[in-house]
């Protein structure tokens, strides 16, 4: 999968996840893909990083490269969900049946 630029953000493909590297440690959402779908299952921030809009930050590039690489997302995880109902504009990538 093919990354969108940023030296912060990776595409862990080895471990599943998409990453964001930031002062203090890494945010991750973790994914499984099924053919040309990516289901985001779980999005953790290190605890001390909590509360500094870095778990935004890191679904805003993980749904850009998602795009990037034009795939359709199921949202399982619920701030992926919660995240995508406030920011309406990542509507066109959601899976069939997932539009919120």
């Amino acid at each position: 999968m093919k990354n969108n630029g940023d030296s912060n953000f990776k595409v862990n493909e080895e471990g599943s996840q998409f990453e964001l590297h930031v002062p203090g440690g890494i945010a991750f959402v973790e994914y499984y893909r099924e053919g040309e779908k990516i289901f985001l299952t779980h999005t953790e921030t290190p605890e001390q990083l909590r509360g500094k809009g870095i778990a935004g930050r890191l679904i805003e590039r993980t749904l850009q490269c998602i795009k990037d690489n034009g795939l359709t997302l199921v949202p399982l995880c619920s701030f992926v969900a919660n995240y995508i109902n406030e920011h309406d504009e990542w509507n066109d990538i959601l899976s069939e049946g997932y539009q919120m």
